[in-house]
Order: structure tokens, then sequence, then C-alpha cells
């Protein structure tokens, strides 16, 4: 009976690897709307006095053209386009075949004013709004500790 047991575990094990060996690896953080792609908004823990975080994302696999006009989260009151040019309201044209990497030293997005301090490990709702793709609901992850 040992022999038994000790074979339907093996197969078992084995029938779930090679199941997991032909099935697409995962993409954590990644949304796909109608004509863009959105992979891994983020941001660092913030101290418990800070007025802004920045939101950092990439965009790509661009269909058509769109535009970035919205940005809501429960941890701020508003947001800015950063970097270059800085701190205008939120327009970000997306070109059709384009990839645009928020990072922190460039062009990101400035959450403003934030409503709580962010904790490492911590996420959120995010909801980006495109002119043409609508209305699409990520998770804002707080990555990294900046002030330890």
């Amino acid at each position: 009976m040992d022999k038994n047991i000790r074979r339907r575990w093996m197969l078992r094990s084995g029938t779930a690897l090679a199941g997991a060996m032909l099935l697409p690896a995962a993409r954590a953080c990644e949304v796909q709307a109608e004509f863009l792609r959105i992979t891994h908004p983020w941001t660092r823990a913030t101290a418990p006095n800070a007025t802004f975080a920045v939101l950092c994302m990439r965009i790509d696999e661009v269909s058509g053209d769109d535009m970035l006009i919205g940005v809501e989260t429960p941890v701020a009151g508003g947001v800015l386009l950063a970097g270059a040019p800085t701190g205008r309201p939120l327009a970000l044209a997306i070109p059709a075949g384009s990839q645009i990497e928020m990072q922190e030293q460039g062009l990101h997005l400035q959450l403003a004013p934030l409503r709580l301090a962010l904790e490492t490990g911590r996420s959120y709702p995010l909801q980006l709004t495109f002119a043409r793709s609508g209305v699409v609901r990520a998770t804002l992850s707080v990555d990294f500790d900046r002030f330890a």
C-alpha cells in the first residue's frame, strides 16, 4: 500500500510540474487596456510628513493613439505630470507604437497631496483614465523604503 501512495504522489507531482511548464509565464502587476498595456505601477514608501509620492510604471504595446487624462487613488488628492516638462496638469499623449517608461529620474506622475504615509509592502487601488481606452483599474505597489 505504501508503494501505491508514493506512486500516486509522484504522478500528481509530475502532472502538476508538467502543467506548470506548459502554461505561459504569469506577469505580475500587468493590466491590458484596449489600446495599450500598463506594467507595474509602483512608488516608494514615504515619510509620515511627506506631501507627495512619485508614481512610476511602463506603458507599452500601444496599438492606437491615446492620452492619459486622469489618475485616482485613495492615497492622494490629485496627480501631476512631472519630470520633463514638470508640474503641468495631467494630459500625457501616448502615440501608437510608443513605449513610455515612467521613472523617478525622468518622466513620472506625482501623487499630491498625500492623504497618508505609504508603507513598504502595501498596495492600493489605482484607476487610470485614458481618452480612448477608458478607465483601467490597476494596483499601486509600494516597493521600496526610501527613508530606512
